[in-house]
């Protein structure tokens, strides 16, 4: 499967954002399959490279006047099947929406079109010293236009 066809950056028409990783022998444990934690580094480069494309990145949060940045509070992940060695693997990240100051995102790891592994994460803003704040307006308003269209 290559990826699909994208209208802006790595969205595609349904505002979901694609990244292609490639298995390394690093990414594998003993068995040679991926370690299910390595997992959680895809998903990251998958959101990371999201709220990129969409104009936010991390550099630019910590340097504002009032320094802020992402964590994950919650991590919920579905192993399917084991991805491998050389495999190419695409993630998927979707943006579901904001609920008070919880930021939602649903992520899937795709080998041939197949899902093996997917997750439902949800992150907060914290100021700098790592206390909770309300999600900056401009932030938002940002990521609401990148909102996964479902359907």
């Amino acid at each position: 499967m290559s990826l699909p066809d994208l209208d802006s950056e790595n969205f595609d028409v349904a505002r979901q954002h694609w990244i292609a990783v490639r298995v390394y022998y690093e990414d594998t444990d003993f068995t040679g399959m991926v370690y299910h934690a390595n997992y959680l580094r895809f998903f990251e480069r998958g959101r990371s490279d999201h709220l990129r494309d969409a104009g936010i990145s991390h550099q630019s949060l910590l340097a504002r006047e009032d320094p802020a940045a992402f964590t994950l509070t919650n991590v919920n992940v579905t192993y399917r099947k084991p991805g491998r060695v050389d495999d190419l693997l695409h993630i998927r990240t979707r943006y579901l929406g904001m609920d008070g100051p919880r930021i939602r995102f649903s992520q899937a790891c795709l080998r041939e079109g197949e899902v093996i592994a997917e997750a439902e994460i949800t992150a907060v803003m914290i100021h700098a010293d790592g206390r909770l704040r309300r999600p900056i307006k401009e932030i938002a308003e940002r990521l609401e236009a990148y909102r996964w269209m479902a359907g």
